[in-house]
C-alpha cells in the first residue's frame, strides 16, 4: 500500500516552526519600530536645533518660552516672532515636528539659551532606553 501524503506528526512540526519564525520576525519589527521612532526624534532634535541658530543670529535671543510644546497645534512654526500657531511669514522653520510617538518635545528659554527635552524609547547613539535627553546650544545630553 503506497499513501502519499502527510502524517499529522510532520504537520505539527511544520506548523510549529511557521509559528516560531514568524514570532520571531514580529518582535524583530517591533525593535525596528522603535529604532525608527528614537532616528526620527534625533533628527527633528537637529533640524530645531539649526532653527534656532538661525533665530539667534538674527535676533541675538532665542525665542521666549517656557515648557512649550513644540509641534502641537498652538506652537506649529518658528517665524521671526518666535514659535507661532499659523501664519508664518518667512519662517525659520515652517513646520516644526511633533514627537512621533506618544511623547512630546518640551522646550524651555532663557535668552542666551534654551532647552529641548525628549524622551527615547530604545537605545540609540549611546543614550539609554527610557531616559530623557537635553538639546541645547552645547548638543544633546542625557537627563
Amino acid at each position: 500500500m503506497n499513501k502519499k501524503g502527510f502524517t499529522l506528526i510532520e504537520l505539527l512540526v511544520v506548523i510549529a516552526i511557521i509559528g516560531l519564525l514568524s514570532t520571531l520576525a514580529v518582535v524583530a519589527l517591533g525593535q525596528a519600530r522603535v529604532k525608527a521612532r528614537d532616528s526620527k526624534r534625533l533628527s527633528d532634535l537637529k533640524q530645531i536645533q539649526t532653527a534656532l541658530e538661525l533665530y539667534y543670529t538674527d535676533n541675538s535671543a532665542y525665542p521666549a518660552g517656557s515648557a512649550v510644546t513644540l509641534g502641537s497645534t498652538n506652537y506649529a512654526c518658528l517665524n521671526a516672532d518666535g514659535f507661532a500657531v499659523s501664519g508664518c511669514t518667512s519662517p525659520y522653520m515652517g513646520l516644526v515636528p511633533a514627537d512621533p510617538g506618544s511623547n512630546a518635545y518640551t522646550y524651555t528659554s532663557a535668552s542666551s539659551s534654551y532647552t529641548i527635552t525628549a524622551q527615547l524609547e530604545g537605545e540609540m547613539s549611546g543614550f539609554n532606553e527610557d531616559t530623557g535627553i537635553s538639546l541645547t546650544p552645547n548638543g544633546l545630553t542625557q537627563l
